[in-house]
């Protein structure tokens, strides 16, 4: 067999790693730290990017043999695409999985409104009596405002459909036509924020993006409004203006999946406040997304290192 081989930072789902060693060997390296990634270039001709793991310009320039880099998700914000692009290599993605984010946010959202993690703790500590103290909330009769309407902003709308709720949506790349055709309303940033008693992110993390929830566009929202991040971290300015939020009542809950730093130091005063619910960038990693999302890259990266053009590329003009 070529001693050609494709690393991982981190591991992948089996039938990934099947389809990557038909004619090549695939290995997952000890950590995710870049210099290890350094020490490993010799032979390697494509990159799995995933998990903490970064790829840099100083891989890219450094990786002679490197043909092709994978990323297992719709985010690339770990990839030097840009350095990439210059040595002519693709980098693969795989936006399949979707559904399980929006599953994840729906999950999020309904924890917070409905005080699922605090009324599970009444019952297992004895407080049966704090159901008079904290009202129960409803998704029914309120409005979802969704910033960012690719396919996990859709996908979303779609799972709210059954409920008796208003949906508005902010994205300047998607129709008022096309966000009608879901029963979304297409308003401005600013009107969404205003008017929204929930606000779900669904931004991928560009320079336009980076920041885009501050103090200023908190302030500007419903008080007691339920914020719900599953995008990644950078979009929101900083954990400490989410804490912030939520200490002086302007926030009523948020639900994090992703964070600016990752993983995010545990010791940060938000992560003891009850209104915030946590998961370490997971909900997208169900059990069929994640066999769908491995799958996709991995047949991606197969078919650039047959000379074929891949499903889902982020710089196409290479191929």
């Amino acid at each position: 067999m070529s001693k050609e081989r494709v690393v991982c930072t981190a591991s992948i789902d089996d039938a990934a790693v099947d389809i990557l060693s038909k004619q090549l060997t695939c290995e997952v390296l000890p950590d995710t730290s870049v210099e290890t990634l350094m020490n490993a270039l010799e032979h390697t001709v494509g990159i799995v990017c995933r998990g903490e793991g970064k790829v840099p310009a100083e891989v890219i320039d450094a990786a002679t043999e490197l043909r092709v880099i994978g990323r297992p998700g719709a985010g690339y914000d770990a990839v030097d695409v840009e350095a990439a692009t210059r040595r002519g290599i693709p980098v693969v993605l795989a936006p399949v999985g979707g559904f399980a984010v929006a599953e994840g946010a729906v999950a999020m959202l309904l924890a917070l409104i409905k005080n699922l993690p605090q009324a599970d703790e009444w019952v297992k500590t004895g407080q049966w009596s704090q159901r008079y103290n904290t009202p129960c909330g409803d998704l029914t009769g309120h409005t979802l405002g969704i910033v960012g309407f690719g396919r996990i902003g859709q996908h979303l709308a779609k799972l709210v459909q059954p409920f008796d709720l208003r949906t508005v949506a902010f994205d300047t790349q998607v129709s008022t036509d096309a966000m009608a055709d879901l029963g979304v309303e297409k308003v401005e940033l600013e009107t969404l924020l205003a008017q929204s008693d929930y606000v779900s992110l669904h931004v991928p993390l560009l320079a336009e993006t980076k920041g885009l929830i501050t103090s200023d566009r908190l302030a500007q929202m419903k008080r007691g409004v339920i914020l719900i991040n599953t995008s990644r971290g950078g979009v929101i300015e900083s954990l400490d203006i989410i804490a912030a939020a939520l200490s002086s009542g302007q926030l009523g809950g948020v639900g994090l999946d992703v964070f600016p730093d990752e993983p995010p130091d545990h010791k940060h005063p938000l992560f003891r406040h009850e209104r915030c619910l946590c998961a370490p960038h997971y909900i997208g990693i169900s059990k069929l997304a994640w066999n769908r999302i491995c799958c996709t890259m991995a047949e991606g990266m197969d078919a650039v290192l047959r000379g074929k053009k891949p499903e889902f590329c982020i710089n196409p003009q290479v191929l």
